[in-house]
């Protein structure tokens, strides 16, 4: 057969380009992405095998992700030869796009991507079919059978394991969990989407971690010099850690109600693998295990009437946080120029204050340029919202959060890249020598899906301080509740609740660490089993990583008895608790 299918994420040389694999259960596969910040990329390189000479047929797969004005667009090389077609333009969302036909050469073939704009152009993957076919379209089944079999991959996941113990997400909670575990003997998998560890505080994003710490989780998220967490050097030297970077969980296979083993894929290569245990925890903060297994969760906003919260609107609202993109400006020794963006400004309108931008990893609320012809009066009921407050930068609180979370990043660089048009437009003399010093394309995560465990923790259980029998870790905090949209800008929050209560630690029930549905699934941070309101403040990911210590801990009892996480609580809860206060460093 004379096809041969080029995905984008295998190139030798990325270039300018980066690796983006965050959005494949949106779209079906990770793809190479021109963020350059308004500068064009250093092209990207491969070089691929032509078995038989002759006529090809050209597709490339790409996204026009602001149809209309195209900013996104780049160019195709096949050897010494530019195809005519530009690529990212074309008005379309995900979809294979034909270049016509092309004369090859068998042999070696160089495949060159050339970045047009500098603005986020993307490509996943090229197909050359010397007998006339077409590419399988879409995200679905035969779209990865079809793939698989042009890439020479098993039909089949290659067994991994077994493991006494399953973490999804590696996120620093998922990290610490995992460090605990295996410190307490277990042989643990910790299977993780990104190509580092840390999750919101990794160098792909850098916030600082909130909550409760620890001895534990201190010695966790303590920073490298190069601003990454030293969690995964501390992983590294434990032998009965296994860690899977840059692979997606897509399936579980279950057994009645309990998990047997999950299905993930390596962003790069595509292979598939089938990770088994006995014990697993959800520590994605998306409940991903539990809407694979089919589980009840609960979403959005609680009204009052549910569990009489007093920070609870009157209804029930469908809305949550939503993401947040954070971004770093600099001053350069000579002036810089910026390109019109009038596709960024139709979403920035005449915003024009980068403050809040972040410092560096773990310093996330620094200020930032802002021009005087669009700064507020000190009294204006906005004024609070435009300094040292990144998290304002959020959005996509009505949208669904696991099938449009690229076009919620995509929104939110479109505000970031016309505020600083603004900025420059408003006053081109004292802003001239500003640019952007970095701008993530990975955004910070705000609220997916919740679990249902056996007690669904409330705003009143934490006021009011519930001594709760089987509390095993503490958590800290203020409740931290974004209010959206501002009534001109809707990539800024109208206002934010935070309600310091005490200033108490309180306590977390076992109960809420555990499925009330899957016998052998726990979960730790932002999704365990709480209201919107009280996961405000559970969310913290220093919070998180106290839920972690304690599952990891119970995962330990379980397998020593042979029981499930609810038999664990019903029959060996003091051991839980002893364990974790005794040998764990939680607090």
């Amino acid at each position: 057969m004379g096809d041969l299918l080029i995905e984008a994420e295998e190139f030798e040389e990325y270039g300018g380009w980066v690796l983006d694999s965050q959005f494949v259960m949106e779209m079906g596969s990770p793809y190479l992405l021109a963020h350059g910040s308004g500068r064009p990329v250093a092209d990207a390189r491969t070089v691929v095998d032509i078995a038989q000479a002759g006529s090809y047929s050209v597709w490339v797969r790409s996204k026009d992700w602001v149809p209309v004005h195209h900013p996104g667009r780049f160019e195709l090389s096949l050897g010494n030869k530019r195809l005519a077609t530009e690529f990212g333009g074309n008005g379309q969302d995900w979809s294979w796009q034909s270049a016509g036909d092309i004369e090859l050469n068998a042999g070696p073939l160089e495949v060159t991507l050339h970045d047009l704009t500098g603005f986020d152009g993307r490509c996943d993957a090229i197909f050359l079919s010397r007998d006339g076919n077409e590419p399988v379209e879409g995200a679905g089944h035969d779209a990865r059978a079809w793939r698989r079999r042009l890439r020479d991959l098993p039909d089949d996941p290659t067994p991994k394991g077994p493991f006494d113990l399953v973490i999804v997400g590696g996120g620093v909670t998922g990290s610490v969990g995992a460090l605990v575990a295996t410190r307490l003997g277990l042989r643990v998998a910790v299977v993780q989407n990104r190509p580092v560890l840390g999750g919101n505080a990794s160098v792909e994003i850098g916030i600082g971690p909130r909550g409760e710490r620890g001895t534990t989780v201190a010695e966790a998220i303590a920073r490298t010099p190069d601003g990454d967490l030293q969690v995964g050097r501390l992983l590294e030297a434990e032998p009965g850690a296994t860690v899977f970077l840059h692979h997606q969980v897509f399936g579980v296979s279950m057994d009645g109600d309990s998990i047997n083993s999950v299905d993930a894929c390596e962003a790069v290569s595509g292979r598939e693998i089938r990770i088994s245990g006995s014990q697993f925890i959800d520590c994605t903060g998306t409940a991903i295990l539990g809407i694979l297994a089919n589980t009840p969760t609960m979403f959005g906003i609680e009204g009052a009437g549910e569990y009489s919260e007093s920070h609870a609107p009157p209804e029930r609202l469908n809305q949550h946080h939503g993401h947040t993109i954070f971004f770093r400006t600099r001053i350069a020794d000579d002036p810089v120029e910026f390109p019109d963006v009038p596709w960024a400004i139709e979403v920035a309108k005449d915003f024009a204050d980068l403050g809040g931008q972040a410092e560096a990893p773990g310093k996330d609320n620094g200020d930032g340029p802002v021009a005087e012809a669009f700064r507020p009066p000190e009294d204006d009921k906005f004024a609070n919202l435009t300094r040292r407050l990144t998290h304002y930068w959020e959005y996509g609180q009505w949208c669904d959060p696991y099938t449009e979370g690229e076009h919620i990043r995509d929104h939110l660089l479109r505000a970031v890249y016309g505020t600083m048009s603004n900025i420059k437009i408003l006053e081109p003399e004292k802003w001239a020598n500003l640019e952007f010093d970095w701008v993530a394309h990975v955004p910070g995560q705000g609220e997916f899906r919740r679990y249902i465990g056996d007690h669904v923790l409330s705003e009143n259980d934490i006021r009011n301080h519930v001594k709760f029998p089987d509390a095993v870790v503490k958590n800290s905090g203020a409740f931290c509740l974004h209010h959206p949209i501002h009534e001109d800008y809707d990539f800024r929050l109208k206002n934010w609740t935070w309600d310091e209560r005490d200033d108490e630690p309180f306590d977390i029930p076992f109960r809420c660490l555990y499925s009330a549905h899957v016998s052998n699934l726990m979960m730790a941070g932002k999704h365990i089993s709480v209201t919107h309101v009280a996961g405000s403040v559970c969310k913290f990911m220093g919070n998180g990583a106290q839920h972690a210590i304690a599952t990891a801990a119970a995962a330990s009892i379980a397998i020593k008895y042979g029981a499930t996480p609810r038999q664990v609580h019903d029959n060996h809860l003091r051991e839980l608790q002893n364990l974790i206060v005794d040998t764990l460093g939680a607090e």
